[in-house]
C-alpha cells in the first residue's frame, strides 16, 4: 500500500502523528531489568532556583544580613520558620514532606554546588550541565547519554530512558534512543486501551507495513512499544501506601514514572522538568512564589518515595538547576543570577540525613563574583558518585570527559 495510504489510516484512526514521531523506538527490544542497578531520576529545576532559601543557612548570620525581608526565620516554634536540619542548615517550611525523609536517612542535601563555569546565561548553564561538560560545547551528548552508551545492560526496551516533556532532554542526547513521553495517555495511542482496539490496529498494522524494509520494521516496533505499554494497564494505575501526588505537571510526571518503574518496562533513567524558578520579582519568603515551587517539589518528592517504598532501595533521584541566586535580595522583592546552589538526593541508596559540602560563607570576603554564593562541590563529582555507586557504571571518566574529581562526598552507598 501507498504511504499516503497509510497516513490516512492513522489519520482516520487520530494516530497522524504515530507514523514517525519524537518518541519513535528504534531497535527491537526486550525488557530486562537490570540487577544491582538503580533506575535514576532526574529532577531539573529550570530556571535556576534560590539554593539559599531552600536548603537555609540560618546558621551564617550574614544570611539574614543580606535578606533583610525575603529570608526565612531560624526554626522556632513561630509558624513559617525554617525546618531544623542540624543546627546549621533548614529546610524551607514549605518543603516539610522532606523533612520525614530526612531524618529516616533518605533524603540527603549538597550544599555550594554547581558549576565551576560562572555564566549567567540560562541557556548557557543548563546546556553545559547537561552536556556534562561546563564550558565546553565540543561534545554533543549528554551525560546521561554517555552513561548508557558506556554501560551494556543487554536492556533495548523503548523505556530505558524516559524524558518526561515535550521532547527529549539535552543530558539524553546520545547513541541509545530515549523515549519523550508527554504523558502516557498520549502514549498509548490517544486512547486505544481495549484488547479488542488493540488487536483492531496490529492487524491493520500488519496490512500496511507487510514487512521487507527499514520504515515497516520501525511501524512495528512502534506498535510493540505501545503493546508493551499497554499490558501495564496505565488507566488503572493506583498510588500505594497512601501516596497522594500533587495535582500538577510535576506531580502527574513523577506518577507516570512510577507507572513505568512498577510495569518492568526496563526503565533505567527518567528525566523530569520543572518550571518557573527564575525569581527575579517577588520570590516571596516564607509564602510566595517559591514557597509554592518548593510545596509542589516537596509533595511530589514524599508522595513517589511513599508510593515506591518497596522499590526504593534501587531508585535514586536527583534534583539540579543551572545555577543558584544572589546572595544579596534587589529592589523587587526578589533575587537576581548567582552561581552556587543546593542540589537534593533522594533513595534506599543515599546516605541521607546530612547536608553535604563544603560551606564558604557569605561574608563580602567570602563571595564569589558580583556577590554570589561560591561553589565548593562541582556537580560533576555528586553525579559521579551517583552513575558509578548506584548505576553500576564505573566509566565515569567516559561519561564526564576531563573532569579531575578530587573524591566522592559519601553521599551515595555502592550498590549490592
Amino acid at each position: 500500500m501507498t504511504a499516503l495510504t497509510r497516513r490516512s489510516f492513522f489519520r482516520a484512526a487520530g494516530l497522524a502523528g504515530l507514523a514517525l514521531p519524537g518518541w519513535f523506538p528504534r531497535l527491537a527490544f526486550s525488557a530486562t531489568p537490570s540487577p544491582k542497578r538503580d533506575v535514576l531520576v532526574c529532577v531539573f529545576l529550570r530556571g535556576a532556583a534560590d539554593g539559599l532559601n531552600i536548603v537555609v543557612p540560618f546558621g551564617d548570620r550574614d544570611y539574614f544580613t543580606n535578606r533583610p525581608t525575603l529570608g526565612i526565620q531560624e526554626p522556632s516554634s513561630t509558624a513559617g520558620s525554617g525546618i531544623d536540619l542540624d543546627g546549621f542548615f533548614g529546610l524551607h517550611p514549605a518543603l516539610a514532606p522532606l523533612k520525614e525523609l530526612y531524618d529516616d536517612k533518605a533524603l540527603a542535601a549538597v550544599h555550594a554546588a554547581g558549576s565551576p563555569d560562572d555564566t549567567h546565561s540560562h541557556f548557557t548553564a543548563m546546556d553545559f550541565m547537561e552536556r556534562g561538560t561546563p564550558g565546553s560545547k565540543s561534545l554533543t551528548t549528554g551525560w546521561i547519554g554517555r552513561h548508557l552508551s558506556t554501560l551494556d545492560t543487554g536492556n533495548d526496551s523503548p523505556f530505558r530512558a524516559v524524558g518526561i516533556g515535550h521532547g527529549v532532554q539535552a543530558s539524553l542526547r546520545g547513541p541509545v534512543p530515549a523515549t519523550a513521553l508527554k504523558s502516557i495517555a498520549d502514549f498509548h495511542l490517544k486512547g486505544l486501551r481495549s484488547e479488542a482496539e488493540l488487536a483492531s490496529f496490529q492487524s491493520s498494522l500488519s496490512t500496511l507495513y507487510p514487512g521487507g524494509d527499514f520504515l515497516d520494521g520501525q511501524a512495528r516496533q512502534t506498535f510493540d512499544a505501545v503493546a508493551l505499554l499497554a499490558g501495564a494497564n496505565p488507566g488503572t494505575y493506583q498510588p500505594q501506601n497512601g501516596a497522594q501526588y500533587p495535582d500538577s505537571d510535576f506531580g502527574q510526571a513523577l506518577q507516570q514514572v512510577a507507572q513505568l518503574v512498577r510495569a518492568d518496562l526496563g526503565l533505567e533513567v527518567a528525566c523530569v522538568d520543572v518550571g518557573g524558578w527564575d525569581t527575579h520579582a517577588a520570590e516571596g519568603g516564607a509564602t510566595g512564589t517559591l514557597a509554592n515551587l518548593l510545596a509542589d517539589l516537596g509533595a511530589g518528592l514524599h508522595a513517589f518515595y511513599a508510593d515506591l517504598a518497596d522499590r526504593m532501595a534501587h531508585i535514586t533521584v536527583v534534583t539540579m538547576s543551572e545555577f543558584g541566586r544572589r546572595v544579596k535580595e534587589n529592589a523587587s522583592g526578589g533575587t537576581d543570577h548567582g552561581h552556587g546552589n543546593c542540589m537534593f538526593l533522594l533513595g534506599g541508596g543515599v546516605a541521607g540525613g546530612k547536608v553535604y559540602g563544603t560551606w564558604p560563607g557569605l561574608a563580602a570576603g567570602q563571595l564569589y563574583g558580583p556577590g554570589d554564593l561560591a561553589v565548593t562541590t562541582d556537580f560533576r563529582t555528586v553525579l559521579s558518585e551517583i552513575v558509578d555507586h548506584r548505576l553500576g557504571n564505573p566509566k565515569v571518566a567516559d561519561v564526564f570527559p576531563g573532569f579531575e574529581r578530587p573524591g566522592y562526598l559519601g553521599v551515595a552507598r555502592q550498590a549490592v
